[in-house]
């Protein structure tokens, strides 16, 4: 009678006891970069820019395989530009263009940093050999970036005569009509 007793309570003390398995927790490198690359903004606002490239290069190096990652090098390399460091910048701002080649703000900021380094005229000349279609995109940033409005925007416009339907087309047409605009 004892031994059951015994027995009936310590199997009622383990089913009434509450236990729970303790939460696992999970670090979620991908979420830390956006926090990093946040902070990063926050350091630009203030003009601190050595601490934002800290942060950038950190962001980048806890998510660097990710679609967002091209905003991190398009960040860090504009954080280079306001320094006036264009050599360190390029290479943030080709990354970006290689992670996500459909966004006009990395090409208007490659065609800056091209101009800057006086590599605008070798990489207009490149773009002519490029098969890919974006190509046009910086040639036209460059040839404006040169003072070459019209050829600008005729350029920019083939592009978009060739490729109407993608993603990037509405921010080249806005372009023009801001082109077109400064020239009347």
């Amino acid at each position: 009678m004892k031994k059951s007793l015994i027995i009936s309570l310590f199997l009622c003390s383990i089913i009434f006891s509450g236990y729970r398995r303790p939460e696992e927790y999970v670090i979620e490198s991908e979420q830390n970069a956006y926090l990093h690359n946040n902070m990063g903004l926050v350091y630009i606002k203030e003009r601190s820019y050595y601490p934002a490239i800290q942060e950038f290069k950190i962001a980048i190096s806890l998510a660097p395989d990710v679609q967002a990652s091209a905003v991190f090098y398009n960040n860090l390399g504009e954080c280079y530009m306001k320094l006036n460091q264009p050599e360190l910048a390029q290479d943030c701002f080709e990354r970006a263009i290689q992670q996500f080649s459909l966004n006009f703000k990395y090409y208007k900021n490659i065609a800056e940093c091209y101009y800057q380094l006086g590599l605008a005229d070798k990489q207009i000349q490149k773009s002519y050999q490029d098969p890919n279609p974006l190509g046009i995109i910086l040639r036209g940033l460059l040839l404006e970036q040169k003072g070459e409005i019209t050829e600008a925007i005729t350029t920019l416009d083939e592009f978009v005569a060739k490729e109407p339907d993608i993603i990037i087309s509405a921010a080249v047409r806005e372009h023009i009509k801001k082109l077109v605009a400064q020239i009347y």
